[in-house]
């Protein structure tokens, strides 16, 4: 791989794993009701889950490609039929305060490493990037075994960094991401990502 195809996938990567979704909300009801700590362990869950699509990725998904080229043109339009769902969705009504009561958890370190894990392994948005995005992004033909560990560092780092932040900022001012306002920008912004990686993968050959 390239550098470009390293900068590429990570630049991705970072906006998927911005973008509101069941991992992240489950992420911020955590840190709201159990703290930093324990949301951590559950960050740590989601970065496994999304290792474990990575490595199904590049097992699995360079013969797929390489036999079943229409597969993927399906996939594609599956992934960008979906995010434009969640956009609608997210716009008219996303994380609401009950939703985050809802997901509200406490339990030990491994506990919420697996319930990370179980959340990733479950999301939907997870599974249309490594199989709708991922293939566009990394030549599934010519990846190496050194590739395939920069690649998970790269998806550590990434995942590390977006969503770090989310759960410290929802630890420390739970009071600011439980308020209706903040939740609709929050809302809103996350539509509005959604409906430009639809337009995205639709307009990438």
């Amino acid at each position: 791989m390239t550098l470009a195809g390293f900068i590429a996938y990570s630049g991705a990567l970072a906006v998927a794993a911005a973008i509101p979704g069941p991992g992240l909300t489950a992420l911020i009801a955590r840190a709201l009701g159990s703290g930093f700590r324990s949301s951590l362990f559950m960050a740590l869950g989601l970065v496994l889950g999304d290792l474990t699509y990575l490595t199904a990725a590049v097992l699995g998904l360079a013969f797929i490609a390489h036999t079943f080229g229409a597969v993927f043109l399906v996939i594609k339009w599956l992934g960008v039929a979906y995010l434009a769902w969640l956009a609608w969705c997210f716009w008219t009504s996303g994380i609401t305060p009950e939703t985050i009561e809802a997901r509200k958890a406490r339990g030990g370190a491994f506990a919420s490493l697996l319930a990370g894990l179980t959340v990733t392994l479950g999301n939907p948005k997870t599974m249309i990037f490594y199989l709708a995005l991922t293939p566009t992004l990394v030549d599934l033909h010519t990846i190496t075994a050194t590739d395939y560990g920069l690649l998970a560092m790269c998806t550590i780092a990434v995942l590390l960094v977006v969503l770090v932040p989310y759960l410290a900022l929802a630890a420390k001012a739970r009071w600011l991401l439980s308020t209706p306002r903040a939740l609709k920008a929050l809302n809103r912004t996350a539509a509005a990502f959604m409906a430009g990686a639809a337009a995205a993968i639709a307009t990438r050959q």
